[in-house]
């Protein structure tokens, strides 16, 4: 939804952008999102646990990859998107919880010198361990803004992420651009600017 996309760079915030590699406006939104100071993520498609009856995306890593298949589908993901300074992992409940596969995929961030954020789609991520064995910075997600995208849910979601934040001294939330988010965020952060003066 690139108007829709578009109109979440414009906020001012300090929001991040994650690209799925091989999407329609791919190149032209990581562009506009570092032309306005935004940060870039590949949002990586990795197989999930439904595979194959949910498909990750065009560019996903599949645990049926040789690793050299994985190591170029990884590499060829980079290059279609611009402007790059980290990975986050699109689903993946199968795939990131696969040590031997998450240290594949570290290898090349570390070459890359990239950060990751573990969405944390299962509770048996390996990618915190990964990440400490190539020593490639990471955090984790703490919080999903619009799993339900509901105006109220999402509401109780940001207040959920202040409390975190809050409780220990920084939370990272991920969030899609459905229409009800780009609305409760920029009442949310209109609200927060008329506090701060």
């Amino acid at each position: 939804d690139r108007p829709l996309a578009e109109k979440l760079i414009a906020l001012e915030a300090p929001l991040t952008f994650s690209v799925l590699p091989h999407s329609p406006h791919q190149k032209a939104l990581a562009r506009l999102a570092h032309e306005r100071g935004r940060e870039v993520l590949l949002h990586l498609p990795m197989e999930p646990l439904e595979y194959p009856a949910i498909q990750p995306g065009p560019g996903a890593l599949l645990s049926s990859m040789t690793p050299d298949q994985l190591l170029e589908e990884v590499e060829r993901n980079l290059q279609a998107v611009p402007y790059v300074r980290g990975v986050n992992n699109h689903m993946g409940s199968r795939l990131t919880a696969d040590p031997d596969r998450m240290n594949q995929v570290f290898s090349v961030l570390r070459r890359h010198g990239l950060f990751f954020v573990d969405s944390r789609t299962t509770e048996e991520s390996a990618c915190s361990s990964a990440a400490r064995l190539f020593q490639v910075p990471f955090a984790r997600r703490d919080v999903f803004l619009d799993h339900r995208p509901e105006p109220e849910f999402i509401r109780r979601q940001m207040a959920a992420l202040v409390r975190q934040a809050r409780r220990q001294g920084e939370a990272i939330a991920i969030a899609h651009p459905h229409p009800a988010t780009y609305e409760v965020l920029r009442e949310e952060l209109g609200r927060a600017s008329c506090r701060e003066r």
